[in-house]
């Protein structure tokens, strides 16, 4: 069948070697596709795709002034982390949230780490996430990053990097378990014959990390979305009710006398928590942008005065800045007094004169991205580019030098996946999800996200990407 075709020249296969042999943690997947056949596999691709929009797992696309409402490309064919490849993988990625949060904590105090000059304070201050407003806060517990998604990327040698932090709203989580249970449906022996860690216990644990935010011993918990025209409503929506909290808007909630409470039909009922999945600037039009139709005034005072937890706390949105990555294994080294367990991309900063001479010398060969831009769009792969769009490409770079970073082009990993009525490669990247509760814990897997154009590097949903499940062995 179609595994006898796979090209495995191109750079690193997580499934088989250069060679053609399958890796340890595959074999049996093999054997059993081997066994199946082509035409048996794709009949159970088409019976989980069916599922999965029976469902209703979308997600909204934006462009040329207009959305559409997809579903989210799935492949049938799961991605394998061996157990000792994930256990160092865990390790790293606590290491970074907890130096994160450290961080979080000193740039809106003390801010030691500018005063010893680890990071320079104009980079702080010239971050739009930062945010002047949040200084002298101290959230609940100290913790400022509840809900993380890292985006980690396999390399041509086989060595994972983290390509950025995502600390504000990161999504996703939904498609995770959603993935999960329809893959136990298409693939029954699979989990009866490998020891696959779970992740059905994900939206315990979620709540679990909401309920630490407050003493309450019986906590109102409320998931705030923008609304059902938002690109992750379905994930909002899924959430609250695998919690079994409450799903509000900002016209559902109302703030008297610093106290946040919710409308019902019964009157009003007080908020405790809430998981807010709503950017900082736009959630209170009294203290960040007055245009703001997604807000509610006097939340913010609220928070402050501790009558009310968000999660993740204001102020977060900076250390999703690129050019505040390029800083983490310093700011690792700094809290922690430890060498990164997992390594950044090689990162430059055209802020800085002789990064920016070289970015603008070999822009054909890297990668460059606005330091606040997400889902693939303002970012520009050098060797994809014809030689105008690099040109005009610079006078960007060159017009705002400090958005704006550049990284080598990496040949990212590639799984094997259903195209069609053959199996090929394509790129994949990780995104492990991680709450930080009374403990940090982190998801065994998360979410993989898959090229499905043939040689893209790009993955996200809406640059044409998918997903598919990820099993972590135990």
């Amino acid at each position: 069948m179609f595994i006898a075709d796979y090209d495995t020249k191109n750079g690193y296969d997580e499934m088989f070697s250069h060679e053609g042999s399958a890796r340890k943690s595959y074999h049996f997947l093999k054997s059993k596709m081997e066994s199946l056949g082509g035409i048996e596999l794709i009949k159970r691709s088409s019976s989980a795709e069916k599922a999965l929009l029976s469902l209703g797992i979308t997600f909204t696309l934006y462009g040329d002034g207009e959305q559409q409402e997809r579903i989210m490309p799935f492949d049938v064919i799961p991605r394998i982390v061996p157990n000792e490849e994930w256990e160092k993988m865990e390790k790293g990625l606590k290491q970074r949230i907890l130096a994160l949060n450290l961080f979080l904590q000193d740039i809106y105090n003390e801010q030691k780490i500018v005063k010893d000059g680890i990071i320079p304070r104009e980079i702080i201050e010239s971050s739009t996430g930062y945010l002047k407003e949040c200084i002298g806060l101290k959230p609940p517990q100290g913790i400022w990053i509840h809900i993380t998604g890292t985006d980690l990327v396999r390399d041509g040698e086989g060595t994972f990097h983290v390509l950025e932090d995502n600390l504000r709203c990161p999504s996703g989580v939904s498609y995770v378990l959603e993935n999960r249970e329809v893959m136990k449906r298409t693939f029954p022996e699979l989990f009866d014959k490998l020891n696959i860690r779970q992740v059905y216990d994900y939206p315990y644990r979620l709540r679990s990390t909401l309920e630490n935010l407050t003493y309450e011993s019986n906590p109102v918990i409320a998931v705030w979305t923008p609304g059902v025209y938002n690109s992750a409503y379905y994930e909002h929506s899924f959430l609250a009710q695998k919690m079994g909290v409450y799903l509000v808007e900002g016209s559902d909630l109302l703030v008297e006398n610093d106290i946040v409470y919710m409308k019902t039909t019964k009157g009003l009922k007080k908020i405790d928590v809430i998981y807010r999945r709503i950017d900082d600037t736009f959630m209170d039009p009294d203290t960040f942008r007055a245009d703001s139709l997604l807000g509610v005034k006097g939340i913010f005072q609220a928070f402050k005065k501790g009558n009310v937890a968000l999660a993740n706390a204001p102020g977060t949105g900076i250390a999703d800045d690129k050019v505040i990555y390029s800083f983490v294994p310093q700011i690792i080294k700094y809290y922690l007094g430890e060498e990164a367990i997992i390594p950044n991309v090689p990162t430059y900063l055209c802020s800085i004169e002789k990064d920016l001479k070289y970015v603008l010398e070999n822009i054909h060969n890297l990668v460059v991205k606005p330091a606040n831009g997400a889902g693939g769009y303002g970012m520009i792969i050098g060797p994809k580019a014809s030689k105008q769009e690099q040109e005009d490409f610079k006078k960007l770079i060159l017009e705002d030098a400090r958005n704006y970073i550049a990284q080598p082009v990496l040949n990212l990993s590639t799984v094997p996946t259903l195209i069609a009525d053959k199996i090929e490669a394509r790129h994949v990247d990780l995104r492990p999800f991680i709450l930080f509760g009374k403990e940090v814990y982190v998801m065994p897997g998360g979410l993989t996200r898959v090229a499905l154009r043939k040689g893209s590097l790009v993955v996200n949903s809406s640059q044409g990407g998918g997903s598919k499940d990820t099993w972590v062995l135990g």
